[in-house]
């Protein structure tokens, strides 16, 4: 249950990175993203059972709470809603929503206990995030005629943008996932060493990006644009908006006079993001930390725990990133409540 309150970052994080803003798409992409997940959960729980009849016998299924044959059921129509789900979205939202469910189901089917298993989740992972993006951007006109949605000023648009930020989310859940394959015997130090130098350089990528913005400016010197997840060379040339009576505006330049509103905005998120970022490596270094000294199956499990409850200021970093402040304080706003399901059922 606690797990759930980091999927709808996902689509959020994808959304913002596309440079558009939110709209009724984006709502259908989480939703999507819910109902695949809680497929993915269930199919797992069936995939597991003989498993989890000897090393987590407490489970629904070992324990017989559930019937096998109910969760797989359960699995197929939470892939066929979230796949309804999607397709109300757009067409691409539900290409990239067909992806997503196919590496769910090789992941819990047979690539889970592979070393093919850490690639897949992470893969997963990365598509619910362009999986917001897609649906975000997607054509909304009648007849099929392309209608752009709304753009945050300045900022690009379009599902590509979203690529760099699902590398970044794929690359935390590859390491979380890395960890997870030896939770239940413990006895690993150098894979969670290897997952806190990961987090400690995703970590390290976010607050270089937030000081960047900040300053408005790009370690080599150019214009910084608030929606670009990597510095925009500009060469000195100013970044104009248009305002409806075609007048150009100079948002922020080198040489030009800046906007003091958009400068404003850009501190904003700079700070925001520089914050989102400290607990990103908070939440996930020191359970890791803890993890490498002494891999014992509880610790390794606290450490996969909090990994996955990083994932939601990661998620609302990478919005950070963007200038989208609306969408990272509420993606960040799930943690809590994340925090609080987490004590009463294991997030694992």
């Amino acid at each position: 249950m606690s797990a759930l309150f980091t999927v709808p970052g996902d689509a959020l994080a994808g959304a913002a990175a596309t440079g558009l803003r939110p709209n009724r798409r984006t709502l259908l992409a989480v939703a999507a993203s819910l109902s695949l997940y809680e497929a993915g959960m269930a199919l797992n729980d069936w995939a597991d059972r003989a498993e989890d009849a000897v090393e987590r016998p407490h489970r629904p299924l070992p324990s017989g709470r559930i019937a096998p044959q109910v969760a797989l059921g359960a699995a197929a129509a939470l892939t066929a809603g979230g796949l309804t789900l999607a397709a109300a979205a757009g067409r691409p939202a539900l290409a990239v929503a067909g992806g997503l469910a196919a590496t769910v189901w090789a992941y819990d089917l047979g690539l889970k206990h592979t070393p093919a298993g850490p690639a897949a989740m992470a893969a997963a992972r990365a598509l619910d995030l362009l999986l917001g993006a897609a649906a975000t951007s997607a054509p909304t006109g009648r007849y099929g005629a392309r209608v752009r949605a709304t753009p945050v000023p300045g900022a690009g648009s379009g599902p590509r943008e979203a690529v760099p930020a699902a590398l970044v989310l794929g690359a935390h859940t590859l390491a979380v996932t890395a960890v997870s394959r030896r939770e239940a015997q413990g006895g690993s130090t150098a894979t969670p060493l290897c997952a806190l130098a990961a987090t400690a350089a995703l970590a390290q990528l976010l607050a270089r990006g937030s000081a960047a913005a900040r300053t408005g400016i790009s370690p080599t010197g150019s214009s910084l644009t608030a929606s670009s997840l990597t510095a925009s060379s500009l060469t000195g040339s100013s970044l104009t908006a248009s305002p409806p009576t075609g007048n150009s505006l100079t948002a922020s330049s080198p040489t030009g006079n800046s906007l003091p509103g958009s400068t404003r905005r850009i501190g904003v998120s700079g700070v925001v993001q520089a914050a989102l970022a400290a607990t990103y490596a908070a939440t996930a270094a020191r359970p890791l930390f803890h993890a490498a000294l002494n891999p014992s199956p509880q610790l390794t499990q606290r450490a996969v725990g909090g990994g996955i409850r990083a994932m939601i200021p990661l998620q609302a970093a990478l919005s950070a990133r963007t200038g989208a402040l609306g969408p990272a304080l509420l993606t960040a706003a799930l943690a809590p409540a994340a925090r609080k399901f987490g004590r009463k059922v294991s997030v694992t």
